[in-house]
């Protein structure tokens, strides 16, 4: 029997997503380092990202896998970095190239092949649902963050249970009104969004710390 879209899509990105947990800001966030600027470059990156899939999704909602309402994070990423940096965030913090290419990635995908806005969903709200939980107490924790402050970003009020929700996204995506060759497609773009979240969580990676001003050169040979 030939594996629905939902199975497809796990065992395909496997590889892309375990890259990605290990890929700059997000490595060092899972590991319980959490750098407030690189953090807050995360947020700005993924602006883009959120604006133009609930854009997309809004005009062709056939390919959300869940209701838009209940999965939007566009406004809460503006509501978190309103909380963490303030009101002027949008004018005062520089936008991310990777997270303005990854928007345009997804730009082109709703104009060219609005099925494909089904494979930017499944990388970025999916993996909202599940991970999300556990990195908002970690980010928490690590910016000394009091309630729900700063963490909008990984709360989701519209859905209800986190876990029924999860399960009715996957059921969904084998429910998607899509050909044999979309649902390829599908597969392919999933993969190529992993790929884009990676450059996107080294861009924003934190700076290694320089070698100080009064340090000794290392030894030669």
């Amino acid at each position: 029997m030939t594996d629905g879209l939902a199975a497809r899509l796990r065992q395909e990105t496997t590889p892309l997503h375990r890259q990605a947990e290990r890929a700059g800001v997000m490595r060092d966030i899972l590991a319980g380092r959490v750098d407030r600027a690189a953090y807050l470059r995360l947020l700005r990156a993924l602006v883009p990202v959120y604006r133009t899939l609930e854009r997309g999704l809004a005009v062709h909602p056939a390919f959300a896998p869940l209701p838009l309402a209940g999965l939007a994070r566009a406004p809460a990423l503006a509501a978190d970095l309103t909380s963490l940096h303030g009101a002027g965030w949008e004018r005062e913090l520089a936008p991310v190239p990777a997270g303005e290419a990854y928007g345009e990635q997804i730009a082109a995908a709703a104009a060219g092949c609005p099925p494909l806005l089904a494979a930017h969903a499944y990388v970025r709200y999916l993996g909202d649902l599940f991970g999300g939980q556990a990195l908002a107490r970690v980010v928490a924790r690590g910016l000394g963050l009091e309630g729900t402050e700063g963490v909008a970003f990984y709360r989701f009020p519209g859905v209800g249970d986190i876990g029924a929700a999860r399960r009715a996204f996957r059921a969904a995506l084998d429910t998607l009104p899509l050909s044999p060759s979309q649902a390829d497609q599908v597969v392919h773009e999933a993969r190529a969004a992993f790929e884009a979240n990676i450059r996107v969580f080294e861009a924003v990676s934190p700076a290694p710390p320089s070698p100080s001003a009064g340090s000794a050169p290392p030894p030669a040979g």
